[in-house]
């Protein structure tokens, strides 16, 4: 193990880890009828923001995107609500007041009394979950925090069986996905559960685990259908779309020709890969470890990736909880960078039903807690959208962090027969957001100068309009000139106007930032 560090053995059989796990989780139909009573007495929720990703990301921007669900935090302004956050590094404490002071109704030194912080202070590219496994000293001192482990639950980012295994070690049932249900996620599974539920799909074909396999699977794709361009490989395990190699077969010869999958083969040696520092034999051996799939790329002129979330709750409801159109960006085009708040409502409640085949698919099968599905539309020459089913994401995603903290700031709701987000106002709430606003000359801001702007140039929340801007990520501005945010307005033409505002101060101020002072 790295650095010296071992993770103590459970002293249980995986079988028995299992078992143990399922009787934690039926705490939580209690815990819910608990929560959703709306009563008053203490709970704890343990935050641990954990990633499983492929990416060697710097230790400042890793420590960013633990805390881009500090909107947790409002969770506060429930007068008895205890949480404990935990993040590899220490966060820093303006960025915790920065959150606080956004608490509706709520003096913020009350709240600040309710909110424990756990680092083990490692900033390592390792999942936090392994840091904490590895520190039973740390977990001890997290129980020490949960006054009543039968009103505490688990929130992590993912849930593998490290996340398992950590609310084992501190007795509290964790509100996620069970790690068991991981091959429903992969991208073998996904296509699986789209035939099986009637829900379109682009062609192709899963459970590869070879180069060879590809050849083949592409080979008889064209065979079925010869007009295919281009192809997308996937990782069965990827995320944000780094997984994802695209392939041009513009070259290859027509079907049936004897050279064809020869010529297939050379295709897949010049494939485009997502993640810029991936390399042909790197892609070949993780395919061999993980398997994948290989599926058309969908085209069109008018092109749009809209998502839905869903979530089951612990008595087994399933919930649609939102809307999406993506914004992606990368090599090829399959990177999330951000999205706009709700999708376009001439398709949302198209792909909202879509997806609801599938979410009463995952709730028969015992699946619980947030997940969501991505979808490709293309729109047809008669004019009307035509929907593509292409991930499943068993875990929290890049939309959550932005849809919640509207939530939490407004106490909306929103309603997926119409595809619009209503606060109890009577005004509806619009927003673009991304985590990805990144410029050289940010690293020239700390968080303090960044809120000193905010005030500044006008762009803070407001909480008597519930419009503006909300930041997160902000620990990557000095090492990589990177954060995010979420502009929140009462049109879709205001959103995106005050989103493109924020873009343009940033870049303003960030160039007069790095301009040399006077000399004294």
């Amino acid at each position: 193990m790295e650095h010296g560090l071992s993770i103590p053995d459970l002293g249980l059989s995986p079988a028995a880890a299992a078992a143990r796990f399922d009787t934690l989780q039926t705490t939580l139909v209690d815990l819910w009828k608990f929560i959703q009573s709306l009563n008053q007495d203490e709970q704890t929720i343990v935050v641990v923001p954990s990633m499983s990703i492929d990416s060697d990301l710097p230790g400042a921007e890793m420590q960013a995107y633990e805390e881009r669900f500090l909107f947790l935090l409002l969770l506060l302004r429930q007068p008895r609500a205890r949480l404990i956050y935990v993040t590899s590094q220490a966060i820093n404490p303006s960025i915790i007041d920065y959150y606080l002071d956004l608490l509706p109704g709520v003096i913020s030194s009350h709240a600040r009394k309710r909110l424990f912080l756990v680092a083990p202070l490692d900033g390592s590219p390792r999942p936090l979950t392994e840091k904490l496994l590895q520190r039973p000293r740390l977990i001890e001192h997290i129980r020490s925090l949960i006054p009543n482990p039968d009103r505490a639950h688990l929130v992590p980012y993912n849930t593998t069986t490290m996340e398992r295994d950590l609310a084992l070690r501190l007795g509290i049932p964790m509100y996620g996905a069970d790690p068991k249900f991981f091959p429903l996620g992969t991208k073998s599974g996904c296509r699986r559960i789209f035939a099986e539920c009637g829900v379109p799909h682009p062609i192709g074909f899963e459970n590869l685990a070879s180069i060879d396999d590809v050849v083949n699977a592409i080979h008889d794709m064209r065979a079925t259908k010869p007009q295919i361009k281009q192809v997308l490989v996937k990782l069965n395990e990827g995320v944000s779309g780094e997984g994802n190699a695209l392939v041009d077969l513009s070259s290859p010869p027509h079907p049936g020709d004897p050279g064809e999958k020869s010529a297939i083969r050379d295709c897949l040696h010049a494939m485009r890969f997502e993640l810029a520092t991936m390399t042909y034999e790197e892609y070949a051996a993780k395919l061999a470890e993980r398997g994948g799939i290989v599926e058309e790329r969908i085209m069109g002129e008018e092109f749009l990736s809209p998502s839905v979330q869903l979530r089951v709750n612990p008595l087994g409801k399933l919930e649609v909880l939102s809307t999406h159109d993506q914004l992606l960006g990368g090599p090829s085009g399959q990177s999330y960078l951000g999205c706009i708040f709700p999708a376009a409502n001439d398709y949302a409640p198209m792909i909202t039903r879509e997806a609801v085949k599938v979410g009463e698919r995952l709730a028969k099968e015992g699946v619980i807690g947030r997940f969501a599905l991505d979808f490709v539309l293309v729109r047809s020459k008669g004019g009307q959208w035509d929907p593509y089913a292409i991930e499943i994401n068993l875990r929290k995603g890049g939309t959550t962090h932005p849809f919640l903290t509207l939530q939490f700031l407004t106490d909306g709701t929103y309603d997926p027969d119409t595809a619009t987000f209503t606060a109890p106002s009577g005004r509806r709430k619009y927003f673009v957001a991304s985590d990805h606003v990144e410029a050289p000359n940010l690293r020239a801001f700390t968080p303090d100068d960044l809120f000193d702007l905010v005030v500044r140039r006008g762009l803070h929340f407001d909480q008597a309009r519930q419009t503006g801007v909300v930041f997160h990520m902000m620990s990557a501005l000095g090492e990589v000139g990177k954060l995010g945010m979420v502009a929140v307005g009462e049109s879709p033409e205001e959103a995106r106007i005050l989103y493109d505002r924020t873009l343009a101060i940033l870049a303003e101020e960030g160039e007069l930032a790095v301009k040399s002072g006077p000399v004294a």
